[in-house]
């Protein structure tokens, strides 16, 4: 009989979702059955799968989060096909300072990972309530978080600690890291791909709705762009990315803002967004900067700050090896890595013009003095896997 798992990436208005078959030690990295329920507190909410196209769903008023679950929960049951479902793993962004690995959920961890919704409040708050609703849907059922700051736990002191009175360190006031679930699948995936060459001086593009990078040695983290929470580092769809801290101090005490306006800027009317007032997608910047001088503005202040942020973590690496790009923007947008790579020629880079537009697995030219790749990521199958290795340490009595 088949055990199953199934993966939820929960954010404010959509959930993903897929199903894994883990009864082998090696799980297929392609989900049996996936899928997304997208415009959860929209008027329009739409439920696609692997088996059937969008299509719009009701969702009641008063719950519409619940009932996007108890819609996700009973296609699951029709997908089993004579397995069990054994648990459900959920990506959780923030793990604080405590839990560096996946741990099944209770009422105490539920009570803790709360206390971090202010650090990741897009992603973590929503989470939380899935674990929570599922958890009295069927208490037995076990719902395990894996955490996107686990993987940078390799991150060395000097990296983790801010520059603020040290007392703030020891408060838990540092570094995390995030993405951490597509990082670790990268430093598994990458030498497969390129074998002794991942375990070298890597860095990982991580560029999607949100944005980072990852500076690798030995396939650990050891330097990486967001920091105490989700906003810091890259200029991303509709987040700012790295501010002067005076400019928000400004906003408080000059423009009279509130913390709770500044937070909504921050994290809803910046980056990409903010600087076009077109859209936060690059898909459509790039349609529209021939014609939009903002568009144009907005693209090119984001190329720049991905290239700023390589050759920061190239020179705490001390050198480059390998540059590899992954999530739905570095998988798919040909454009945005051609400008990335073209601001990075000092580092000897050479993109292969027909292997970018094509999307291959290496995109740089024989000569080019590093390497540009491009792989797809798997957080749903890497929470998959760490649910399985935490069922087995509980069967195993460790």
């Amino acid at each position: 009989m088949s055990k199953l798992v199934l993966v939820l990436n929960c954010g404010s208005s959509s959930i993903k979702f897929g199903l894994f078959d883990i009864s082998k030690a090696e799980i297929p990295r392609k989900p049996r059955w996936n899928g997304k329920v997208d415009g959860i507190l929209g008027s329009n909410p739409t439920y696609g799968d692997s088996l059937t196209e969008p299509h719009p769903i009701a969702l009641g008023s008063e719950h519409p989060y619940s009932d996007a679950l108890r819609q996700i929960i009973d296609q699951t049951q029709q997908q089993l096909h004579g397995g069990t479902l054994v648990a459900i793993a959920h990506r959780v962004v923030h793990g604080g300072s405590q839990y560096f690995k996946p741990v099944r959920v209770d009422a105490e961890v539920l009570r803790d990972l709360r206390s971090y919704i202010p650090l990741a409040p897009l992603h973590q708050p929503f989470a939380l309530e899935a674990i929570e609703r599922l958890l009295r849907f069927d208490p037995a059922l076990p719902q395990v978080a894996c955490f996107d700051t686990a993987f940078h736990h390799t991150l060395p002191e000097v990296e983790q600690v801010l520059p603020l009175p040290y007392a703030a360190f020891e408060r838990g006031i540092r570094r995390y890291g995030f993405h951490g679930l597509s990082y670790e699948y990268m430093a598994l995936h990458l030498p497969e791909l390129f074998g002794e060459q991942a375990k070298g001086r890597t860095i990982v593009a991580h560029l999607g709705s949100g944005a980072s990078l990852c500076g690798m040695q030995g396939l650990q983290s050891v330097a990486t762009t967001m920091s105490f929470s989700a906003l810091d580092g890259l200029m991303m769809g509709t987040r700012c990315g790295a501010l002067d801290p005076g400019v928000l101090l400004h906003m408080m005490e000059v423009e009279h803002l509130s913390p709770a306006r500044v937070g909504e800027m921050l994290y809803h009317e910046s980056g990409l967004l903010g600087v076009s007032g077109i859209s936060s997608d690059p898909r459509v910047l790039l349609q529209r900067e021939a014609d939009e001088p903002r568009a144009r503005l907005a693209l090119d202040l984001y190329v720049r700050r991905i290239v700023r942020e390589i050759g920061s973590l190239v020179a705490v690496l001390g050198g480059l090896e390998l540059l590899v790009f992954t999530a739905g923007i570095g998988e798919h947008n040909a454009d945005i890595r051609q400008r990335v790579i073209q601001g990075l020629g000092f580092l000897g880079l050479k993109l292969d013009e027909a292997a970018n537009q094509a999307h291959a697995r290496v995109i740089s030219l024989a000569e080019s003095q590093v390497m540009a790749a491009v792989a797809f990521t798997n957080e749903e199958w890497m929470a998959a896997h760490h649910t399985q290795a935490l069922l087995q340490a509980k069967q195993d009595g460790l």
